[in-house]
């Protein structure tokens, strides 16, 4: 598969914590975690592609979260690639808040999102479906992520996304390695889950 990321391009990532991982305290606003991963990969396969890449994820997001924010965080950045993973947020809130986000609401935040990208933008699109790694304390969260998950996939296809599918790729990954060793409470990933996400990025885009 050929590198689809072209010479000059702009790249935005977007999402919760997962993409945040710390970013608003380094001094280029990267973090630490799969975004700088998979930055650090590319530059140093495709040095002459010269792309800039920028990091907009907030923790704590979720698809309402960024909606309030998309003119600011995406539309004015204009990027002419833009990469989300957006939604484990939208459940957890349920269980730790008592604040339900449904599926149907989940999607037409999401679709309002990506309609925008589309019709103002005309930037590609990768979507990286929400996740959750298997932990005892969370496995009653599936009722809540699994339609959610559906919508991701529904969507990406709609709007012709690049699409991780992140949540079958741990899921298989844990066959092999205990949970814990990705993410210990399920959702945010270890230093190895974060490079785990960053190498499947990099395929998707056909850069490895």
């Amino acid at each position: 598969m050929a590198n689809l990321i072209e010479t000059g391009s702009v790249v935005l990532f977007q999402g919760d914590s997962i993409t945040d991982y710390g970013r608003r305290r380094d001094e280029d606003g990267l973090g630490g975690g799969y975004v700088r991963m998979a930055i650090t990969a590319f530059g140093a396969l495709w040095p002459s592609r010269e792309v800039t890449f920028l990091n907009r994820g907030i923790a704590g997001d979720r698809t309402a979260e960024l909606l309030a924010r998309w003119q600011a965080d995406c539309i004015d950045l204009k990027p002419d690639w833009v990469s989300i993973m957006v939604g484990v947020n939208d459940t957890w809130r349920r269980y730790d808040s008592d604040m339900l986000t449904t599926a149907e609401q989940y999607e037409a935040n999401y679709r309002t999102l990506l309609e925008r990208v589309r019709d103002e933008l005309g930037a590609h699109l990768i979507i990286m479906e929400p996740y959750l790694v298997p932990t005892p304390d969370k496995l009653h969260w599936r009722e809540d992520l699994d339609p959610k998950i559906q919508v991701a996939r529904k969507l990406a296809r709609e709007f012709d996304a690049v699409y991780l599918p992140l949540d079958g790729l741990f899921a298989a990954a844990c066959v092999d390695e205990k949970p814990a060793y990705w993410a210990g409470d399920g959702v945010h990933p270890t230093v190895a889950g974060s490079a785990f996400i960053a190498r499947m990025w990099l395929r998707a885009v056909g850069a490895i």
